[in-house]
């Protein structure tokens, strides 16, 4: 398991989306249980504490579960939750201002299309 911190967030926040991410990719199966508070804040050399609001904001979220007196663990469904909050936020920080765009630019819903074919088969995405 690999942190990476840099001073573009508080470090909870960075404990929480990099969590996040490796439930999201399947580094931590859905029920299993993640490193306790105090095995992260040994290995990262951080406070507890720190690491702590950082697993609670996925508690909050409903991607980690607390099992008293044994710890955190991936909630079911955590993987399909993820997946639906990054589509929503996809759909509003980039559709949306992909519509303003092209309507600013008068493309039209077919142009729009035939642009993302366009990349399909120029390589810019792989399938």
């Amino acid at each position: 398991m690999q942190f990476n911190f840099d001073e573009s967030a508080p470090l909870y926040q960075q404990i929480a989306d990099q969590l996040e991410e490796m439930i999201f990719a399947g580094g931590f199966d859905e029920q299993a249980q993640v490193p306790s508070t105090t095995q992260l804040s040994q290995q990262l050399h951080i406070n507890p504490a720190t690491v702590l609001k950082g697993m609670n904001m996925l508690v909050d979220k409903g991607l980690l579960e607390k099992r008293r007196g044994l710890g955190m663990f991936v909630k079911e469904g955590a993987q399909q939750k993820i997946m639906e909050q990054r589509k929503e936020s996809f759909y509003n920080d980039y559709v949306k201002s992909l519509l303003v765009e092209a309507d600013k630019l008068g493309i039209t819903k077919q142009h729009l299309l035939e642009l993302i074919e366009r990349g399909e088969h120029d390589g810019t995405i792989n399938h």
